[in-house]
């Protein structure tokens, strides 16, 4: 082993880095294929891509890219208050919600640490914890859905956070709010929850936890503008939370570390429930589709709540690179402790039935 890591921190070297959805770009240089002949089905984007209107707002911003953007997002932080029925002090920006998970980390955990986090949750909280030295203690899901009872049941003195993605990722399981507030009740005053809800604007009718906020909780929620918004690439997300809360967590951040092309175009996104409403469909139309066609296929899959489908294919990184070879990108489940899974994420219908015909050809003949 290097000498430097005598100098790193110790919990560094087991350390396994996040691996993001494979990009179009490596796919097309790697095959030989044109970027436009690939679909890409690995990473919960939104096929119909930004709004409009955040497109027109990010354009009219890049003439001024030669200033700083502004350090508190103003407008920003405002707009998203009005949404939440909150105070723009209840509100933090990140460089995607992963940065404010981060900061999150940074304010509250020491090496020893503990936090409690579902079996088969986003992998990046493990990340984090172990990032800061902490402990990650993992609790069973049966049937892929957070036993919030048992999550409570493995709080300890030595916890700082818990982590609840409602939906979930990469299961798309969703809690139920007596779920929810059963767990609450069990909370000590020592641990901060954190309820990570990338996917909520999928919902028809989502729990709410900004109840907890509003009422002075150690919570914080977790929402992105990369999903239902379309602006993945733009890297911004934020964290609704008490005032002291998100007080403290500014403390953890960056200045400018939310840019003013991301800002512009979030702004203009957020007030685009237009744009919102047709993702929401065509999410909702494609879901149901591959869930039909998994079901016709007699393949498992978890019913789901989000923008992506969890399915049992066999080897799952097979079944991955032989897509991949034809184009199609999905995602393995192997960094879940998953092999036999991979997660599809809903695309525009001629995406979803280019992927069933070729899943189809590739799938063991039936007897």
């Amino acid at each position: 082993m290097s000498p430097i890591w005598n100098l790193a921190h110790p919990w560094l070297r087991d350390l396994v880095a996040y691996e993001p959805g494979k990009p179009i770009e490596d796919v097309a240089r790697e095959l030989g294929l044109q970027p436009e002949q690939i679909i890409k089905l690995a990473s919960n984007e939104n096929p119909l891509g930004p709004s409009p209107k955040a497109l027109a707002a990010m354009h009219d911003t890049l003439s001024r890219s030669h200033f700083y953007p502004d350090g508190g997002a103003y407008y920003l932080r405002e707009a998203i208050a009005a949404k939440c029925d909150l105070k723009r002090e209840n509100i933090i920006l990140g460089c995607g919600s992963n940065e404010v998970i981060e900061f999150i980390g940074k304010a509250f955990l020491n090496p020893g640490d503990e936090i409690v986090t579902a079996r088969h949750a986003f992998v990046v909280y493990k990340l984090m914890a172990t990032l800061f030295g902490a402990i990650t203690v993992e609790v069973p899901d049966p049937g892929f859905h957070h036993d919030l009872d048992a999550m409570a049941a493995a709080i300890t003195p030595k916890t700082r956070e818990v982590f609840i993605a409602n939906p979930n990722n990469p299961t798309g399981t969703l809690l139920s709010q007596a779920e929810i507030d059963r767990f609450m009740d069990k909370v000590p005053e020592h641990v901060v929850v954190v309820f990570d809800e990338a996917y909520y604007e999928f919902l028809d009718t989502p729990p709410d936890t900004l109840k907890f906020v509003r009422e002075g909780r150690n919570v914080v929620v977790l929402r992105t503008f990369s999903k239902i918004q379309g602006l993945a690439n733009l890297r911004i997300g934020y964290g609704l939370a008490k005032p002291d809360l998100i007080e403290t967590l500014q403390k953890t951040r960056q200045p400018f570390n939310a840019n003013g092309i991301a800002q512009a175009g979030a702004l203009a996104g957020i007030l685009d429930d237009e744009h919102q409403s047709k993702t929401r469909a065509i999410t909702t139309e494609g879901r149901n589709f591959l869930q039909a066609a998994f079901e016709r296929l007699g393949l498992e899959f978890v019913p789901s709540f989000a923008n992506f489908v969890l399915v049992r294919v066999g080897d799952g990184k097979v079944l991955f690179q032989a897509l991949m070879r034809k184009g199609i990108i999905i995602r393995d489940m192997n960094a879940y402790g998953l092999p036999e899974w991979v997660r599809v994420s809903v695309g525009t219908m001629d995406q979803n039935r280019r992927f069933l015909e070729e899943l189809q050809a590739l799938l063991p003949a039936k007897a």
